[in-house]
C-alpha cells in the first residue's frame, strides 16, 4: 500500500478527485492501493440522506457545504485535523464493509495508544473515542466494492470550534475532543500521521 501526504490547505473537491483517479485506475488493473493523508480547506460535508437536520441551519454555517457519496450525517473538515482516504479493494477483502470499518478504527486506536491517548470504541457507534468523547469520525463509500472517503480525527484545538455549528455525525449532545487534549505531551498533525502509517498497514495487509 502507497502512502500519498498532500499536505495542508487541500480542497474537498481535489481530494474526491483524487479518490476517483485512484479507484478507477485499481478498477482498470492499472493502479495499486493508496492511502492519501492531508489537511482540508474548512468544509462541511454530508452524506446524500433525506434528513439534513444535523446541519441545523446550512446558511448560517462558516463553511461552505458539500453532498458526498459516503455514508453517514454532517460532519467537519478543517485546519488541525487529519483526514485520511484508504482507496483499498475490498474484492480482495471479502467484500465486508464492517471489517473495513472496524480495521480503520484499530489503525487509528492503535496509533492514540502510540501517545498515551486511551482511545477506544464505543458500543454502536463508528468512530474512534475518549470516553464519551469523540477525537474520529469515520464515513466510507464504494464503487464497485474498491472503497473511498475514510476518515477524519481531531488533532489540535483549532479543529474543534466548527463542530459547535452542526450537530456531529447526527449524534446529539456529542463532545469532540482532539487528539492533542487527550495525550499528555505535545502532539502536531505531522505527529500522528508518521506514527499512523506502520499501524494502518499492519491492519490492512
Amino acid at each position: 500500500m502507497n502512502c500519498i501526504q498532500l499536505g495542508a490547505g487541500i480542497s474537498y473537491e481535489e481530494g474526491l478527485d483524487r479518490q476517483n483517479a485512484a479507484v478507477d485506475a485499481l478498477l482498470d488493473g492499472i493502479g495499486s492501493e493508496v492511502l492519501f493523508l492531508l489537511e482540508h480547506s474548512p468544509i462541511y460535508t454530508i452524506g446524500r440522506l433525506r434528513d439534513t437536520s444535523s446541519l441545523r441551519n446550512p446558511s448560517a454555517l462558516p463553511a461552505p457545504v458539500i453532498e458526498t457519496n459516503r455514508g453517514g450525517q454532517a460532519t467537519y473538515h478543517g485546519p488541525g485535523q487529519l483526514v485520511g482516504y484508504p482507496i483499498l479493494d475490498l474484492r480482495a477483502r471479502n467484500r465486508d464493509l464492517h471489517a473495513h470499518l472496524r480495521g480503520i478504527e484499530e489503525a487509528l486506536i492503535r496509533t492514540c495508544r502510540d501517545f498515551a491517548i486511551a482511545a477506544t470504541r464505543r458500543d454502536g457507534l463508528t468512530g474512534v473515542w475518549v470516553e464519551n468523547r469523540k477525537l474520529a469520525s469515520i464515513g466510507v463509500g464504494v464503487r464497485k466494492w474498491i472503497s473511498m472517503h475514510g476518515f477524519a480525527i481531531n488533532i489540535s484545538p483549532e479543529s474543534l470550534l466548527p463542530f459547535f455549528a452542526i450537530t456531529p455525525c447526527g449524534i446529539d449532545g456529542v463532545i469532540m475532543s482532539c487528539a492533542a487534549q487527550e495525550a499528555p505531551h505535545p502532539l502536531t498533525v505531522a505527529d500522528f500521521s508518521e506514527a499512523l502509517l506502520p499501524h494502518f498497514r499492519s491492519v490492512f495487509l
